[in-house]
């Protein structure tokens, strides 16, 4: 299949030379022209070839912007950059970033803030990087303390920790167990309050506690305490790792015991009053991270019940049409990581008769505190302080994270070169920490997860590196069980029992433990936790959540041990470390050979008869039917262009991630433009820093600009406007307070967050009517994919995958252009209101991030920029 090549650059610099033509045309005409003649002169169309696309996560969001979407198979390339051969590299070059720095404790110290100046410096830079810069901002990661050194004494004969600096521990051990202890110490001595904030959040996260979002139980600092049938679901999988990895499992576990001896030794020797660390606790983390930040899908009862909200609105062909529209499940123009396709489709074969449709209005969300006793929920969820979200529509998405990988051919100094990390969100304790840890066959420096740091989760060896975005791939379905009576007779919503293999079953009420005060309890099935109610032409179901990773979690450490170990030191065997890891994860991978890419995660193989976007009939007709094999996850050894990027997109033309994940046209990942024929790391930490002060949305702005072209523009505000953000567009759309003076450098930002929305309703009104003005939350694709596809289709532009319905003014250009501007001047006209008639010197305030849950003041320019970032060049011989 060929996916349309998103070459933003190409596309910007035609329409930007046709905005340039337009305007010095317009300066030459009479000045008596009205102004709006220069702003609605028609762009030059660029025609837009095929490509190849994909869409984490938890994003660092700018505000107002959407950030659902994809990354390019074919990367874009500016031909016209020509960069002479240097000189032959012999050494590594390897830095890495954490703000706000690498001590979380109270009361803070000078490294907790020392890496946040480094950060934020390099922000205003844009894509003006050098390698100094890269040195001045960066610290690096290359085995050797920085600085004058501390040491730290343990007690432990066999263990060595030096604290550099920046305060990044050095530690080394005797043995495996001197190692591992070290850095249990490192973690309560770092991390003491994280650890202690974690534990109970941990297996909330663990169980699957309905509703509630453990990341926010952690940072909100509301305690968890498991039941003893919760602690038990951790300790069970101790023996799974001993059974699932027989020659191993017994060191994971060694390791894990040694880890949690180093913490408990630190509070028993500065007379901290903690319990002792376990193995259990190391189990319980490992879940957490994965259960919030590897796991996709969950969202099928949301999909359902918006398709029946368009039936209802639309009528039942016009409404399905415009889902499947909203809800693609391979948009041949999505943005990919790789090219080779990697069939996993939303449709499992055969006729759908096992997908559950969800009446309209239906769903009730269990409240996980007051569930009826024994029985199917029907309290309607609060969600106080953000703990909380509706359980039904599926737990929170976090995405933002990112990587862009060179091999050799496509760098100056056929070297590799690596700038990645996870966007993990800002918080103050940083929820990873960085670490070098040496020991027998261990030579590695990174990011670890407090309570599992006896290994790395990203990170680097003395051959390779790796770094993951979080994939949402799907590994949580739900199932509508139908609910029924032991004795025939009707049921209701607050049935008991449920349909399984022919018999009506019971559900089983499970004890999870407490939240602060309050019990917390909830029915389940044979599949997972109740998460609401609902009814299904008429009949009242049950909603379940099922989680291929569940009771699984502690198996994830084979995999951050192998490479932490230095196993996955050839594409092959990265691929087979990799896909030991159930949590679904997009790794990015870097050797001194080139560059790789494995898709992981615990996928299941679905039985014939249904549609992954809804919710799956759950009598026992339509279990699993196993997973899929490791060369069924997408993966590669490099890329035709020489380049593997992945801003969270989709992984490769045909797999189709969770449920709740859409990919359309547009994708973030497409800010990643404007390569050389042959890259520098500078060069490549200049793509992605720019990529990361420009707004998402930006790239569908020239098809906007075009239809606004066929129609004059209503007033000379609004035609002013328009010019301003063709100026702003083809300057790459900073969101950049570079001055550090409080708002944006320029009016961009504020003009477009000002006409964006209208915009977006303007095109969907004609046919989604009432549904827009009544602000109902659409599912699917990101408005920037729908006003991109819709807008070219009406242009006459290539379009692959065109939807089945014409949206902006109901599939007529010139109605839809006066549609647009007059969305436009309405919306700037209220604005000229507040601010004035020069909408040039109309300034947003720049977006600041701060540090949560609020217990540091500091704060700093927002940047869409993952948390932890690696900047690594390797050379081709060490």
């Amino acid at each position: 299949m060929t996916r349309r090549t998103h070459d933003t650059r190409a596309r910007r610099t035609g329409w930007a030379l046709a905005v340039s033509v337009g305007l010095v045309a317009a300066a030459c005409s009479s000045s008596g022209d009205d102004a709006s003649t220069s702003t609605s002169a028609e762009p030059i169309p660029t025609e837009v070839p095929g490509t190849d696309a994909g869409i984490e996560p938890e994003a660092t969001e700018v505000p107002g912007t959407d950030v659902d979407s994809e990354p390019p198979a074919t990367d874009p390339i500016d031909e016209s950059v020509t960069t002479e051969p240097g000189d032959v590299v012999t050494e590594d070059r390897a830095f890495y970033i954490l703000p706000p720095g690498n001590y979380g404790g109270l009361p803070t110290n000078d490294d907790s803030f020392d890496q946040l100046g480094l950060y934020d410096g390099l922000t205003p830079l844009r894509d003006d990087v050098s390698d100094a810069d890269i040195e001045e901002f960066f610290i690096p990661a290359d085995f050797a303390p920085i600085g004058e050194t501390v040491d730290e004494p343990t007690g432990r004969d066999g263990t060595t920790i030096v604290y550099d600096e920046f305060g990044v521990p050095h530690i080394t051990g005797e043995t495996r167990e001197d190692l591992a202890f070290g850095a249990g110490w490192v973690g309560a001595r770092d991390r003491g309050l994280l650890l202690e904030l974690g534990r109970g959040p941990a297996r909330a996260a663990l169980v699957d506690v309905p509703g509630i979002d453990a990341f926010s139980l952690v940072t909100s600092g509301q305690t968890f305490t498991p039941s003893a049938a919760a602690e038990q679901l951790v300790t069970d999988q101790i023996q799974l790792i001993l059974d699932t990895y027989p020659d191993e499992g017994e060191e994971i576990i060694a390791d894990a015991q040694a880890y949690a001896d180093g913490a408990t030794a630190y509070n028993a020797a500065n007379d901290v009053a903690a319990a002792p660390f376990t193995v259990n606790d190391v189990i319980a983390t490992t879940a957490f991270i994965g259960s919030i930040f590897g796991a996709g899908g969950g969202a099928e009862a949301r999909n359902a019940e918006f398709l029946s909200q368009l039936e209802v609105a639309l009528g039942e062909d016009l409404g399905r049409s415009v889902w499947e529209d909203l809800m693609p499940t391979d948009d041949p123009e999505a943005p990919t990581t790789l090219e080779e396709r990697f069939d996993y489709p939303a449709l499992t074969g055969g006729e759908v008769t096992g997908s559950v449709k969800i009446d309209a209005e239906s769903i009730i969300s269990l409240d996980p505190r007051e569930p009826a006793d024994g029985a199917a929920p029907t309290v309607d969820a609060a969600v106080p302080d953000g703990v909380l979200y509706p359980a039904a529509g599926g737990p929170p998405i976090r995405n933002a994270s990112n990587w862009l990988l060179a091999s050799p051919e496509a760098s100056v100094n056929d070297t590799t070169l690596a700038v990645m990390g996870p966007q993990l969100g800002y918080y103050y304790p940083e929820i990873v920490q960085q670490m070098h840890l040496t020991g027998p066959g261990i030579e590695a420096q990174g990011a670890a997860v407090p309570g599992l740091a006896m290994y790395l989760l990203i990170g680097r060896t003395e051959d390779y590196a790796w770094s993951l975005t979080s994939a949402n791939q799907d590994v949580r379905d739900i199932y509508a069980e139908m609910l029924c009576e032991p004795d025939g007779s009707e049921p209701t919503r607050t049935s008991s029992h449920y349909e399984f293999d022919g018999e009506c079953v019971p559900f089983e009420l499970f004890d999870a433990g407490t939240l602060g005060d309050t019990p917390i309890t909830f029915p389940t099935s044979v599949h997972g936790p109740v998460v609401g109610t609902a009814t299904s032409d008429g009949a009242p179901v049950a909603l379940t959540s099922k989680r291929s990773t569940f009771g699984r979690d502690g198996l994830n450490l084979a995999a951050l041990k192998d490479m932490t170990e230095g196993d996955a030191d050839t594409h092959e065997s990265f691929f087979e470390s990799a896909n030991r890891f159930g949590f679904t994860f997009n790794w990015g991978y870097a050797n001194r050979d080139g560059v790789g890419y494995f898709a992981s995660g615990y996928l299941p193989v679905r039985a014939e008869g249904l549609d992954r976007r809804l919710p799956t009939l759950g009598t026992g007709d339509y279990e699993w039917q196993g997973f899929l094999e490791q060369d069924e996850h997408p993966h590669a050894d490099g890329h035709p262009s020489g380049r593997l990027l992945n801003w969270n997109n989709q992984s490769a033309p045909g797999f189709m991630h969770g449920d709740n994940n859409q990919y359309g046209s547009v994708h973030r990942v497409e800010n990643f433009d404007q390569w050389p024929d042959e890259a520098e790391l500078s060069g490549v930490v200049g793509v992605m820093n720019r990529a990361a002060t420009e707004d998402i949305r930006s790239s569908v702005w020239p098809v906007i600009s075009e239809v606004l072209a066929e129609g004059d523009a209503p007033s000379e505000l609004s035609g002013t406007v328009v010019g301003l953000l063709d100026a702003w567009i083809a300057d790459d759309a900073p969101l950049l307070d570079a001055d550090d003076d409080g708002d944006y450098d320029v009016a961009g930002p504020l003009l477009f967050d000002t006409v964006f929305g209208p915009i977006s309703d303007a095109v969907r009104a004609p046919v989604l009517g009432d549904l827009v003005a009544d602000q109902v939350e659409f599912q699917g694709i990101d408005s920037a994919s729908l006003i991109d596809k819709d807008l070219r289709t009406l242009l006459g532009q290539p379009v692959e995958g065109e939807f089945n319905v014409g949206y902006c003014g109901n599939g007529d250009l010139a109605t839809c252009s006066a549609a647009l501007w007059a969305a436009i001047d309405e919306a700037v006209a209220a604005v000229a209101a507040e601010r004035g008639g020069d909408p040039s010197t109309w300034l947003a305030e720049g977006a600041r991030t701060t540090f949560v849950p609020g217990l540091v003041p500091n704060d700093f320019r927002r940047t869409n920029r993952p948390t932890f970032q690696q900047v690594i060049e390797f050379a081709p011989e060490r």
